[in-house]
């Protein structure tokens, strides 16, 4: 069974192919460049995703496309009118490449959302589940929940299976943005004023995003599903500092700065929505996949953090 993986060069998707090589599996990479995939036996140049790619080529003999191609959440997006942006790769490009597949015989097309199609957070003790009424609050979550709409539509309409994948923020080696930034200020050992910060954050390691994608891939209960995955074990910022100090084998320097005082600087550089990131909850209930799918997440937060740092 040959298995499609767009994105292929990326850091979920180098990781994943070689996961499924290593198991056996027959992987046929997209990337925007062939020679970004050194070491996959199949490669195929995808230069741009939108409405009028042509995938004639990267799904023959195909049986699974995993999406991860799209356009990524960016922090400060110079894209004239954004939304048009996101739609025209992870909406347009997504359901165009979509409706080839159905047409190519592909039986299953595993997409990678995000758990902004749920919102930016949670409220204190509660926690995110699929079944939740969407609220992406921003162009790139609404682009993605857009996608699934029409993706959903489409396994309706062909009978190709589809399966929805929403994780929280991704971390492991090679990680970069904020998660890489925090850790560089970890080994560094600089003192960091997170020491008082109590809220509850889902997060999955690199490696237990792969295995949960390797399972939805084969597993028949997975078809025409929506998925929440971590960890399964939340963590607040406190504790993710302290797990990076162990893992590095440095002292953990944290100084007890109160919440509020947090929020006003931040306000007050303008950080506000970073700060919230960093200090606000987002729990994911990922009980589905565990009871529908068996899965449960192999690698540790502590296994985790330990070659997230060591990466």
């Amino acid at each position: 069974m040959t298995i499609l993986v767009t994105g292929a060069s990326g850091w979920v998707g180098s990781r994943l192919c070689q996961r499924l090589m290593r198991d056996g599996a027959k992987v046929r990479a997209s990337a925007r460049t062939a020679d970004s995939t050194p070491g996959l036996p199949q490669s195929v140049a995808v230069e741009q995703i939108d409405a009028t790619t042509d995938w004639h080529h990267a799904l023959h003999g195909a049986r699974v496309v995993v999406h991860l191609a799209a356009r990524v959440h960016v922090m400060h997006d110079t894209a004239s009118d954004p939304l048009a942006a996101f739609r025209a790769v992870n909406v347009d490009g997504t359901l165009n490449l979509a409706r080839q597949a159905s047409v190519a015989g592909v039986e299953r097309f595993v997409f990678i959302s995000s758990v902004k199609v749920n919102g930016e957070g949670t409220q204190a003790g509660q926690v995110f589940s699929e079944t939740d009424a969407p609220n992406p609050q921003d162009a790139y979550a609404l682009s993605k929940y857009e996608a699934e709409q029409g993706l959903r539509q489409i396994a309706s309409d062909t009978g190709m299976d589809v399966v929805i994948i929403r994780p929280p923020l991704v971390y492991g080696p090679g990680v970069k943005a904020n998660f890489a930034t925090l850790m560089r200020a970890v080994k560094k050992g600089w003192p960091l004023p997170l020491g008082a910060v109590h809220n509850q954050r889902s997060l999955v390691a690199l490696d237990n995003l792969v295995d949960f994608i390797v399972t939805c891939i084969t597993h028949p209960q997975a078809a025409n599903q929506i998925f929440l995955v971590s960890d399964g074990q939340d963590l607040s910022t406190t504790a993710l500092v302290r797990g990076m100090a162990r893992a590095t084998g440095v002292p953990e320097r944290l100084l007890p700065v109160p919440m509020w005082a947090l929020q006003a600087a931040g306000a007050l550089l303008g950080k506000g929505d970073a700060m919230q990131r960093l200090c606000g909850n987002l729990q994911v209930n990922i009980s589905k996949a565990r009871e529908l799918l068996g899965w449960v997440p192999p690698v540790s937060v502590e296994e985790g953090l330990t070659r997230a740092m060591r990466g």
